[in-house]
């Protein structure tokens, strides 16, 4: 039995409208949908994995970098295709993504990540053109 239906269902519908407004407001506005425009800053086709993968799993494989090469002294990463590439934030991936605050800060503060990169190693400087 439902005693206070006509209180319980209304408080019902404005909680679940609360609880879902912001998706609401992202898909009416256009703005869920919204990714951060990268600029690569280089000619190369592509990197040294496939893009989606680059994607959601660059840190992963920088994780796995660092500790291959401080813990166990291998400085070699094969990619997925069989091609060889220095394990090196600096000398592999900054070679191409030079522009720190184009390329990596703009996609890490619209993830709102703030990664560790950087405490180490030193951003590069930007080729002024």
């Amino acid at each position: 039995m439902l005693y206070d239906g006509n209180k319980i269902i209304p408080g019902l519908i404005i909680f679940l409208g609360l609880l879902f407004s912001p998706v609401l407001y992202n898909f009416v506005t256009g703005q869920g949908t919204a990714t951060p425009n990268l600029v690569l800053g280089t000619n190369e086709k592509q990197c040294i994995e496939p893009t989606e993968y680059m994607r959601t799993s660059h840190m992963q494989l920088l994780t796995t970098w660092r500790e291959e090469v401080v813990r166990d002294g291998q400085r070699t990463y094969t990619t997925s295709d069989g091609k060889t590439y220095d394990m090196s934030l600096t000398k592999t991936c900054l070679k191409c993504h030079q522009d720190k605050a184009q390329f990596c800060d703009n996609c890490h503060n619209y993830a709102e990540v703030a990664p560790n990169c950087f405490d180490c190693h030193v951003a590069p400087e930007v080729k002024q053109q």
